[in-house]
């Protein structure tokens, strides 16, 4: 079925190795695209219509291109259409196509399945359109369709990720300025294993957006006595002493913030110095804190990240993504590796009651594209 199509274009999901919920906060962040994809076969139809087929659903779907706002409500095909959309409303010539999606990035895991499908149907429209792309344009109206048609009020790490992502590096991002420099991924001994507890999430339903409100709470507040344009611009020293301003939960939302901004600048240079016991570390108390002062984890995560940090290959372990559900990150002795997976599903289902899934995945390129 797949050899019937012109291309195959993909994009990437990710992995935050560290630095949660700051994205939108000005912070700087450290994702890796995975070698989880959502490919697209694509090739022109010569009419005005895009035709949408998934491999792992039955469903069939058509979109016209005339027409694109009007899909925000469809159950599959919201994400295309608005991906189509905003690429169109940048300029960019939209031409009829027919579409296969093949998604490995597994839905509701915190691994950005919805921004591999946005950033690869965006890429497969310029590609079928013989219209050279950048990623970085590619990254930011993905991140526009995820808002304006989703109406998740996300940061710009996810789409980001999933497009300039580089095999075997993680990549330093600065939310505020929209750069980055890439980090290589040498973790000698260790390896990355990454666990889904296996509670989807949904964003748009879920405190995501009630926790963006509560840090540009505590942003108004403190721009007052600092010359501040984000959370991320304020060093922990100026937050502690300015943080009897704040009260409550928006106090906790911030000074999150802060500590995690500090603990990304130091897990970089752990992975310079292969300090992996140091970094470890610093996924345990970004856990911790995102837990306890964001309270974005749950049980099923806090279970997972915890039965992982008990066991004795694991240097360190936290939840990954935007959390309330989706999957944990551990950093892993590969001499354990068998055992620790062999454990920790065991403790996680006797807590809980159901499975864990393990994936095997490395560190990948972001967009691709090949000529069939």
């Amino acid at each position: 079925m797949k050899n019937n199509y012109t291309y195959e274009v993909s994009a990437a999901g990710r992995i935050n190795i560290i630095g949660e919920h700051i994205d939108y906060c000005g912070g700087k962040v450290l994702p890796a695209a995975l070698s989880l994809k959502n490919r697209v076969y694509v090739r022109p139809n010569g009419t005005d219509k895009i035709n949408l087929k998934w491999t792992t659903l039955p469903d069939e779907v058509t979109l016209d291109i005339n027409n694109l706002e009007s899909y925000k409500d469809l159950k599959y095909g919201n994400y295309q259409a608005g991906a189509a959309l905003m690429w169109k409303r940048a300029g960019h010539k939209v031409i009829g196509c027919d579409m296969l999606h093949d998604c490995t990035v597994p839905f509701g895991s915190g691994l950005s399945s919805s921004a591999a499908i946005e950033v690869s149907t965006i890429a497969a429209l310029a590609t079928v359109a013989g219209e050279p792309f950048d990623k970085m344009e590619v990254a930011l109206l993905a991140q526009s369709a995820e808002r304006e048609f989703a109406g998740v009020n996300c940061g710009i790490m996810d789409q980001y990720a999933s497009a300039n992502g580089r095999k075997n590096h993680a990549m330093l991002l600065d939310c505020k300025e929209v750069c980055h420099t890439f980090i290589p991924v040498e973790l000698g001994e260790y390896a990355l294993v990454i666990i889904n507890c296996n509670k989807p999430h949904n964003l748009a339903e879920s405190k995501y957006n009630e926790r963006r409100a509560e840090t540009e709470a505590a942003l108004e507040i403190l721009k007052k006595v600092r010359s501040i344009s984000c959370l991320a611009d304020l060093s922990a020293e100026e937050f502690y002493k300015n943080m009897h301003l704040l009260d409550g939960k928006v106090k906790d939302r911030a000074r999150h913030v802060v500590e995690e901004c500090r603990r990304v600048d130091l897990a970089v240079k752990a992975m310079q110095t292969g300090d992996i016991k140091g970094l470890g570390k610093l996924l345990n108390e970004s856990h911790a804190s995102l837990r306890d002062l964001y309270e974005v984890t749950g049980k099923e995560l806090d279970a997972l990240a915890e039965a992982a940090q008990r066991h004795p290959a694991c240097a360190g372990s936290r939840m990954t993504g935007a959390g309330f559900g989706g999957c944990t990150v551990s950093l892993v002795k590969k001499s354990g590796l068998d055992d620790f997976k062999q454990k920790v599903a065991a403790q996680y289902k006797q807590k809980t009651g159901y499975d864990c899934k393990i994936y095997d995945a490395e560190i990948a390129d972001g967009i691709t594209v090949k000529k069939l």
